[in-house]
C-alpha cells in the first residue's frame, strides 16, 4: 500500500496513474453497451466477434510505430496526445451508424488505446528510474479502479437512456482530471525504447508461462467483452444489472492487485497462481449457474483470482535461468496481449455457434489448465 499512499500525495505520481483509469474507463464504457451497439445494428454474435477483432488489429498496427511516436514527441507529450486521441475514439463506436463504420470505429479505438498503453508503461517507467520509486503495480491497480469507475457508470444507463451521450460524461471525465494533472508529466522525455528481436531460445523454457498468460488474459479481455451479454441474455438480468458483472469483476481484480504483492511475498510466486487459478474455477462454475447474482459473484471471484496471476508470471518469468529478464517479461506480455485482443474474437464464434454458456465452460477449462500447470511449475523449480 506504500505506493498507494505514495500516488494520492503526489501530483507527479497521480497524474501518470490516471491515465492507466482512463484507458479503462473509457473501454470499460464501451463494453458495458456492446449489447446495445448489438442490438441497435442488428448483427449477430459472430459479427461482433469480427468487429472486436477490428479494435484487435487496431492495436497490433499501432504496436510497431508506437515507438518511434513516443521518441519523437517525448514519452509525456505522447501518453497526453493518446489521452486525447482516446476521448474522441471512444466516442465513434456509440455513434456508429451501420456494422463497417463499427469496424472502423473500433480500429481507431484499438490504435488508440494501444498507443496510450506503451506511452503510459513507458512514462511510469521514466519516472520510476528519474526518482528512484517504485509505483507501476500500483498503477495498474488504477487501470482497475478505471473498470470499477466504468461499472458504476452502468447504474446511469436508465437515467441517461443514451450510449454516445453516456460516453461524453465519461470523456468528460477523463478529460478534466487530466487536463488538471497533465502538466505533471508532459515535459517528460524518455531515452529512445529499444526493441529486441524475438530469440527462439526464448520458446522453450518460457513455453508454458507463455500458455498460462494467454489463457489468463484470453479470460479476462472474454469477460469485458461478453459479461454484459452473458447476463442479459442467459442469466435474464434486468437491464440495469447488465454492467454489474464487470463492475464485480473490477472490484475484485483492483482489491487484488493492491494486495497481491504482500501475500506473494509470504508463500511464493506459483503458489499464488495457484491459488488466483483455483478462485477463478469457483469464479466460473458460479457463472455456470446462470443465476443473476450467482453470476455476478461468480465475476467477482474471476476477478479476484486473474489479479494476482500475471503480475506473478512477470515476476517467475523474469527469473528464469538462463534467459534474460527483460526477453521472459516481453515474451509473457506479447502472449498475454495475444489472448487479451484475440480470445474473445475466437470465443464469440463459439457463442454463435453454440451459446455463451458453452463460452464460459471454456474458459473454465482453461483455468482448469492454469491450475495443472502451476503443477508443472512446481516441479520445475524444485
Amino acid at each position: 500500500m506504500k505506493s498507494l499512499r505514495l500516488i494520492l500525495s503526489n501530483p507527479r505520481y497521480f497524474g501518470p496513474s490516471w491515465v492507466f483509469a482512463s484507458i479503462n474507463i473509457l473501454f470499460g464504457t464501451w463494453a458495458i453497451y456492446i449489447p446495445t451497439v448489438k442490438d441497435k445494428l442488428g448483427i449477430d454474435k459472430a459479427d461482433l466477434g469480427v468487429a472486436i477483432f477490428f479494435l484487435a488489429l487496431g492495436v497490433f498496427v499501432i504496436f510497431p510505430v508506437a515507438y518511434r511516436i513516443i521518441d519523437g514527441l517525448g514519452v509525456g507529450k505522447a501518453t497526453w496526445y493518446g489521452v486525447l486521441f482516446s476521448c474522441v475514439s471512444a466516442l465513434l463506436p456509440l455513434l456508429a451508424p451501420n456494422y463497417y463504420s463499427l469496424m472502423a470505429a473500433l480500429f481507431l479505438f484499438g490504435a488508440s488505446n494501444g498507443l496510450t498503453d506503451i506511452a503510459m508503461n513507458t512514462l511510469v517507467t521514466e519516472i520510476e528510474k528519474e526518482d528512484g520509486e517504485k509505483f507501476m503495480s500500483a498503477s495498474h491497480g488504477f487501470f482497475s479502479l478505471g473498470g470499477v469507475l466504468a461499472g458504476l457508470g452502468s447504474f446511469l444507463i436508465l437515467g441517461i437512456n443514451n450510449p454516445a451521450l453516456h460516453m461524453l460524461y465519461a470523456v468528460l471525465l477523463v478529460l478534466v482530471v487530466n487536463i488538471i494533472f497533465h502538466k505533471h508529466y508532459k515535459h517528460i522525455v524518455a531515452a529512445p525504447i529499444e526493441r529486441e528481436a524475438f530469440s527462439f531460445k526464448l520458446f522453450r523454457p518460457l513455453l508454458l508461462l507463455g500458455l498460462v498468460s494467454f489463457m489468463v488474459m484470453g479470460g479476462e479481455g472474454a469477460v469485458v467483452d461478453w459479461s454484459g451479454l452473458f447476463l442479459q441474455e442467459i442469466t435474464m438480468a434486468p437491464e440495469a444489472l447488465i454492467g454489474s458483472g464487470f463492475l464485480a469483476f473490477s472490484v475484485m481484480m483492483t482489491l487484488g492487485r493492491f494486495l497481491g504483492d504482500g501475500i506473494s511475498a509470504k508463500i511464493g510466486p506459483i503458489k499464488i497462481v495457484a491459488i488466483g487459478a483455483a478462485i477463478s474455477i469457483v469464479g466460473y462454475l458460479l457463472v455456470l449457474t446462470t443465476h443473476v447474482y450467482l453470476a455476478i459473484t461468480g465475476f467477482a471471484f474471476v476477478g479476484l483470482g486473474f489479479s494476482v496471476i500475471i503480475p506473478e508470471l512477470f515476476r517467475i518469468g523474469g527469473t528464469v535461468k538462463g534467459i534474460d529478464s527483460a526477453k521472459g517479461v516481453s515474451f509473457i506480455a506479447g502472449t498475454g496481449y495475444s489472448g487479451f485482443l484475440m480470445g474473445p474474437v475466437a470465443l464469440g464464434f463459439v457463442a454463435e455457434k453454440y451459446s455463451l454458456t458453452h463460452t464460459f465452460s471454456v474458459l473454465l477449462i482453461c483455468s482448469v489448465l492454469v491450475l495443472a500447470a502451476t503443477y508443472a511449475l512446481y516441479r520445475r523449480r524444485r
